[in-house]
């Protein structure tokens, strides 16, 4: 069968995606199951060689799940150590007295962008999610009015904001001033935080109502129900244990003004700097902060952290099974061909580069891919443009590319399932957040970056 191409190859990705929401959504099927078979179905309709199909799916997968795995079950298990100690506790109450019960959402997003700067999205995710379960709960929140906004705050520090990888591209390729890229992202993402974050988030609590028990949240508030009577740890030793990850992570990415690059310190420093290390050292660290001077000993210690890997089980799979079919869309063309769309449509600079951003980020799942990839595409037509009237700041570049990268996160993102499973909320019900959250934030970003090219 030969391959298709054009413009019916995106037909049949659209197809796709409606049918997982479809078969999801409506028929109540598997999503790891549904995800496969669709994306196996996709690949024979478009031509893709059968041999390869199943590879391009386990390559997908495969690369996901090796940094998403560890993320998870880490995480999960600092914060299962952190809810049953009381240190998620500790930090609700905290927030809840200086911020007040009617502005916690305000609250989240801050911290969200604060701890989202050095590190990746479903890092600062797996870090924040117990305090996010613990203060809707004390506070009687729907967890949509809590969550959003600290999915936001991360969301737009990791798609705008240096240090973040794909910024840091993004910043080489079009050749722009990393300070003055930060200091502009700044100006745009803390507005775009607030309003995709805390202030939609307040609408969306009222048209998407989150009924039934849900087994994460349970994981990270159970010792709140339990009672135990054992006091709660002191909020600054809470506070060093979860923001550990981060200050391992920036120290790693200042490896080479620490030491010189290559020798055993730098290399040192780098390994401890891994997000995956940086996890597994603060997981350690808990069993002390959070367990012996807490008065558990190991078996404990033992129970708490086996018993917490089964929900996240389900979660692994599905968001790895995202990635499969993104990998899928990737080789068989879809993402090939949505790029010459972009490329083709005659536009001003700033929009190209949010235009080609945001078909790679639907075509591909990945905001990083998305950003990388839209960046080699365009910078070579922004330094032709560059001499002529039409050229435009290369920091601005930077940002109207972020904001691409950040659009209609979808069925085949692994944010989406992770927000989706951790939430418990249907696919319906997370396109009507996450979604959306994630497109008002791409396109306030853009026409945010639109005006400061005019007074720039």
């Amino acid at each position: 069968m030969a391959p298709v191409q054009g413009s019916l190859l995106l037909m049949y990705a659209a197809i796709a995606v409606v049918a997982l929401v479809v078969l999801i959504a409506r028929f109540r099927m598997n999503p790891f199951i549904t995800l496969m078979i669709v994306s196996i179905v996709l690949a024979l309709v478009v031509g893709m060689p059968m041999a390869t199909i199943l590879k391009s799916f386990e390559t997908g997968v495969g690369g996901t799940l090796g940094h998403i795995a560890i993320v998870v079950g880490l995480g999960t298990m600092l914060g299962k150590m952190m809810a049953e100690s009381g240190g998620a506790e500790r930090i609700a109450r905290t927030l809840i007295d200086f911020f007040g019960p009617k502005n916690v959402h305000w609250a989240m997003m801050c911290i969200a962008f604060l701890v989202g700067l050095p590190v990746f999205f479903e890092v600062g995710f797996v870090l924040l999610i117990p305090i996010a379960f613990n203060v809707a709960k004390r506070t009687n929140t729907s967890m949509i009015k809590v969550g959003i906004p600290m999915v936001a705050g991360l969301s737009v520090v990791h798609g705008l904001i240096p240090p973040h990888p794909a910024a840091l591209l993004a910043v080489s390729a079009y050749n722009a001033d990393i300070g003055h890229t930060l200091f502009y992202a700044l100006l745009v993402g803390i507005p775009t935080a607030a309003l995709a974050g805390p202030l939609f988030s307040k609408l969306a609590e009222k048209f998407v109502v989150l009924e039934g028990e849900n087994p994460m949240a349970r994981q990270f508030v159970e010792r709140d129900a339990q009672e135990t009577g054992r006091a709660l740890p002191s909020f600054g030793v809470t506070l060093a244990t979860v923001l550990l990850p981060v200050l391992l992570m920036l120290i790693g990415g200042w490896a080479d003004l620490i030491s010189p690059p290559k020798s055993t310190l730098n290399e040192l420093l780098r390994l401890i700097g891994n997000p995956d290390m940086a996890l597994l050292l603060a997981v350690l660290m808990s069993f002390y902060t959070f367990g012996s001077t807490r008065g558990f000993g190991r078996d404990a210690i033992l129970k708490f952290t086996n018993e917490c890997l089964g929900p996240t089980a389900s979660i692994t799979l599905v968001v790895g099974a995202g990635a499969g079919f993104g990998r899928i869309l990737i080789d068989s063309g879809v993402s090939k061909a949505i790029v010459d769309v972009a490329t083709g449509a005659h536009v001003p600079l700033l929009i190209l580069a949010w235009l080609v951003a945001a078909l790679i980020r639907v075509a591909t799942g990945s905001a990083t891919v998305a950003m990388s990839t839209a960046a080699g595409i365009v910078a070579p037509i922004a330094v032709a443009a560059a001499t002529t009237a039409s050229g435009v700041r290369p920091e601005l570049l930077v940002l109207a590319t972020g904001a691409g990268s950040l659009i209609l996160s979808h069925v085949n993102d692994g944010g989406f399932w992770l927000v989706k499973e951790y939430f418990n909320m249907t696919v319906p019900q997370t396109f009507k957040t996450w979604t959306v959250c994630e497109t008002i934030i791409s396109i306030t970003a853009l026409i945010l970056t639109l005006g400061l090219s005019t007074v720039v």
